[in-house]
């Protein structure tokens, strides 16, 4: 089985220059959709496009412009919404169709849009032109815990002894969070006020939080969901999924540490969720898409058996793993001031993870919980197996206790006021055309 198309040939070119420049972080054959509203319009409806290059492609305006009337009426109502999740809703087929029509219009060769000169200044709109919107009203947000040296590392620093809780490697661990504070790249992040507890303190108490942290984590939207009472298969996972988009799950470690037992993650984790505007499709993915990580169940590991409905049992489900760098930067205030560039403060592999995201689609859904187009669903920090590819602060100097050195000379063990984080993804594959994510930013303001 094949997951890639004549859209994914390497050798495709777009007459929207930018989009052939090799540093482009949206070639033609990435297209990943988002919401936008022009800054010059603020007032105007949302609209659904696609990055093309350092400019965006106005499906609503193409749609009004009669260039997908052979699209099925129902998806061309979808791609004229303000938000994603009526296309979301509409599954693969529409999904694919209407990326081979989108790469069609914008190919090089392809004369309908690009000698339209009018017609294409009007729909072809600058990056820089945009504000960008979360891409999709999301119901439910869940976030997981999918790494195993994330989550290995974390337990060693409190339990050493036994640093996997017993159910870990059973199944993919996750909380319910909170839709309603996620924000879009670029929005600031107020440092959050909680209670905490010091080691030597009698008593906790209110006040701002000393331990901010970031989270790398991927984040994935669910397309069609599945009635309450009903169970997804693994064979339907890939069918479920749309699209990949870079998250920051800001993390108040004081805070969490007093509140996380019984109940786990609560007001640590509900301030704010940064998300990148970006959705990159598993269609753009598929020259991406690898084996989940091996299970070694022949006695030479603790890796247990897993459950049946956990079990990839097709190409499709298989290769749900998907090879994308994520790359985490920090700027401080001063850094910025006297334009040093950011500095990098670690590299890792989603391809790392334990649980694939069709495993924790499925295991999500697993008692009957009815997933809906729109939700998102989210990874847990990417961490890799060494000290470069810890994708939080708490594991990156281990408690504080190994500070970063940033090129001001300043040093962090967790993140202070001014300071920017910067998450940026991408992925290459021989044979393939290096596709990639944009960024995902946010800017710690003091707690008021």
């Amino acid at each position: 089985m094949t997951f890639t198309d004549h859209t994914h040939d390497p050798n495709l070119s777009s007459w929207v220059e930018s989009a052939n420049d090799p540093a482009t972080e949206f070639p033609i054959q990435n297209l990943p959709f988002g919401v936008f509203r022009r800054k010059d319009q603020p007032d105007t409806p949302p609209r659904i496009g696609v990055a093309i290059g350092d400019q965006i492609f106005d499906l609503g305006g193409a749609v009004e412009a009669n260039l997908f009337e052979e699209i099925d009426p129902e998806v061309r109502c979808a791609l004229a919404a303000t938000t994603l999740n009526d296309f979301l809703s509409r599954g693969r087929d529409a999904w694919k169709s209407v990326r081979t029509r989108i790469s069609q219009l914008l190919a090089a060769d392809h004369a309908e849009l690009r000698d339209n000169s009018g017609l294409s200044e009007d729909l072809i709109i600058p990056q820089s032109d945009a504000e960008m919107l979360l891409p999709a009203e999301v119901g439910d947000y869940t976030d997981f815990y999918c790494s195993l040296h994330h989550a290995t590392n974390v337990g060693s620093m409190f339990r050493p002894d036994n640093p996997l809780m017993p159910n870990w490697k059973h199944l993919p661990v996750g909380y319910h969070g909170r839709a309603s504070s996620l924000i879009i790249d670029g929005t600031p992040v107020k440092r959050p006020m909680g209670q905490t507890k010091a080691d030597d303190g009698d008593l906790p108490a209110f006040g701002a939080c000393k331990l901010l942290d970031y989270e790398y984590e991927v984040g994935f939207f669910v397309g069609p969901g599945n009635p309450i009472g009903t169970r997804l298969s693994m064979k339907d996972a890939a069918e479920r999924i749309f699209g990949l988009c870079l998250v920051n799950d800001w993390s108040a470690r004081d805070i969490q540490k007093w509140e996380y037992q019984p109940l786990g993650p609560f007001n640590a984790k509900n301030f704010a969720t940064t998300l990148s505007p970006w959705v990159v499709t598993l269609e753009a993915l598929a020259p991406f898409r690898v084996d989940g990580p091996p299970r070694d169940t022949s006695g030479g590991s603790d890796d247990p058996p897993m459950l049946e409905y956990l079990k990839p049992n097709d190409e499709a489900s298989r290769k749900l793993g998907i090879n994308l760098t994520c790359e985490v930067y920090i700027t401080s205030e001063h850094m910025r001031a006297e334009g040093i560039a950011p500095h990098m403060v670690s590299r890792g592999s989603f391809a790392d993870m334990y649980w694939t995201i069709g495993q924790m689609l499925v295991h999500h859904a697993s008692t009957g919980c009815n997933m809906r187009p729109g939700d998102l669903l989210a990874s847990g920090t990417v961490s890799g197996p060494t000290e470069e590819a810890r994708g939080c602060l708490l594991e990156r100097t281990w408690r504080g206790q190994n500070p970063i050195q940033l090129p001001d000379g300043s040093e962090r063990r967790f993140l202070k006021d001014g300071d920017e984080v910067i998450l940026r993804g991408y992925c290459e594959a021989q044979g393939a055309k290096r596709i990639g994510f944009g960024e995902c930013r946010g800017v710690i303001q003091p707690a008021e």
